[in-house]
């Protein structure tokens, strides 16, 4: 019996580490596809050509010129290869759209770029022309996967170029949801810079509550739609959670699923990270006390081994529940407790962590800005990693604290409940414990989490328990990367057994 070709999967996506990078998308976009081919799938990936990507390219080969299109005069569809990857990569070349500085959502000003609606509807519009065979000959997609809004529009370009073509692309979509509260909402008025059929322009398209919404178009559209873990799946079909798309969601509910993300397990690695002091494994972890010693060092806390570290790397957000931590730190610090903070975001929020900091400078230290390195120390140096996240789709951030033996403490929502196992009694006494999870975004429950950390620190045994029940998970992409491979099977029509 012939053996089925390998799926063809084109990633389209705004952001990929360590080029371009806001936050955990970027890590997943670099990651998956690379598992994929492992699994001998035939992953690659569809980028914006922003100047860090156009600049790193290797040995770029022109495809096809795609212009004028969305504003920008030229066009061209580049393909080779980000360092350190194997992962074939299409680039946009677009400079009238892309080439520009800094943050790739946000001017200078801190504000959205006015043209975004066209910067990201060309990255779609060309992934759809992708899936329809019209760039590249020797090359077409049997799955479309769009990452968040800035790809979410393919699935409606493939709608409406199967709608009006004569012969309609194979191709299928899939829309992972990161975080459903980033939704690219813009003024109904910009419809016709999309260059789509005007059907599309009410509510059996793009059109959500008189705006335009890139997000409602690809959950409407898509073949199937997952996100980045079960319990969020079930999240966002609630009022509570569903940023006004819970209604949309639950009407698709039967094409929705949520696959937990995993972390590029040679990246993070204790054992041959060149970021940290000193290498480490669950097996011989001297190592992690030199890290601990190094990072109280560099940020010139006391040098007391017996003082648990909690470090916090995030983004500086009302989500990211900063405030409550803060709130709750007293505690942690009167049991002789640490703190080193990495992070920016909301200037109030980054006010009040400087201003903690300035308090206690010998048991809290804080550096705002982002320094990937520097999250590897302090992850690899703390003995707690703190995610007090109100909501979070999955968080990549506890999942770099399990593998590295540094105990998350988290909020019991999203991936955070899916991927850390409570700290209870019987859980210890089981040998499944994992972390510190506590339920309801509230100052109590968050310092009674805290208070319970602090009595297992004082526990050694315990502690050494779970923190190597912690490095024991798989927290690769091995399993998700799977799972993936199912659902793109069952939509190609290739079975699963």
């Amino acid at each position: 019996m012939k053996k089925p070709a390998a799926i063809r999967v084109l990633h389209t996506a705004a952001e990929c580490f360590p080029l371009v990078k806001t936050g955990g998308l970027a890590d997943v976009v670099a990651a998956l596809p690379k598992a994929q081919r492992a699994a001998k799938l035939d992953a690659r990936l569809l980028l914006p050509g922003l100047p860090a990507l156009r600049e790193a390219l290797k040995s770029p080969v022109e495809i096809a010129q795609c212009g004028p299109a969305f504003g920008a005069a030229r066009v061209t569809l580049l393909r080779g290869l980000l360092p350190d990857s194997t992962v074939p990569t299409y680039l946009i070349d677009a400079p009238w759209l892309y080439a520009r500085p800094g943050n790739p959502y946000l001017g200078p000003d801190g504000r959205e770029w006015p043209d975004n609606p066209q910067r990201f509807a060309l990255l779609g519009w060309v992934a759809a022309q992708l899936a329809m065979g019209e760039l590249d000959p020797a090359w077409c997609p049997d799955i479309v996967h769009a990452h968040d809004w800035h790809a979410a529009l393919a699935p409606v370009y493939m709608a409406a170029h199967a709608t009006a073509a004569t012969g309609v692309s194979q191709a299928r979509s899939v829309l992972t949801v990161h975080n459903l509260a980033y939704q690219g909402r813009f003024s109904a008025d910009r419809f016709s810079d999309l260059q789509l059929p005007g059907w599309l322009s009410g509510p059996a398209g793009i059109e959500f509550h008189s705006e335009l919404c890139f997000l409602k178009g690809g959950i409407q559209f898509a073949d199937r739609i997952t996100t980045v873990s079960p319990t969020y799946a079930r999240e966002i079909l609630t009022p509570a959670e569903g940023h006004q798309l819970d209604g949309l969601l639950r009407h698709r509910s039967d094409r929705l699923s949520g696959i937990v993300n995993g972390i590029d397990t040679a990246v993070w690695n204790p054992a041959t990270d060149t970021a940290i002091a000193a290498p480490f494994d669950a097996e011989h972890t001297a190592g992690k006390a030199l890290c601990k010693q190094a990072l109280q060092r560099e940020f010139g806390l006391h040098q007391t081994p017996g003082a648990p570290i909690l470090g916090v790397i995030s983004r500086l957000t009302p989500q990211k529940g900063l405030d409550l931590l803060l709130s709750a730190l007293h505690q942690w610090l009167g049991a002789g407790g640490q703190m080193v903070l990495l992070g920016s975001g909301d200037p109030a929020l980054e006010h009040a962590c400087r201003a903690t900091a300035q308090a206690a400078p010998d048991q809290i230290a804080v550096r705002i800005g982002y320094d990937e390195a520097l999250a590897h120390r302090i992850v690899a140096g703390s003995d707690l990693i703190g995610v007090p996240s109100r909501f979070e789709p999955c968080g990549l951030t506890q999942l770099y604290g399990l593998r590295y033996g540094t105990i998350p403490l988290v909020h019991h929502v999203g991936g955070l409940a899916d991927t850390v196992v409570d700290a209870s009694d019987a859980a210890v006494s089981e040998d499944r414990a994992t972390g510190f999870s506590y339920r309801g975004a509230h100052l109590d429950e968050l310092s009674h989490a805290l208070r319970r950390a602090i009595d297992m620190w004082h526990n050694p045994p315990a502690w050494q328990r779970v923190m190597q029940r912690a490095m024991a998970q798989d927290t690769s992409w091995h399993a998700p990367a799977t799972r993936y491979a199912d659902l793109y099977r069952v939509l190609v029509g290739q079975s699963t057994s």
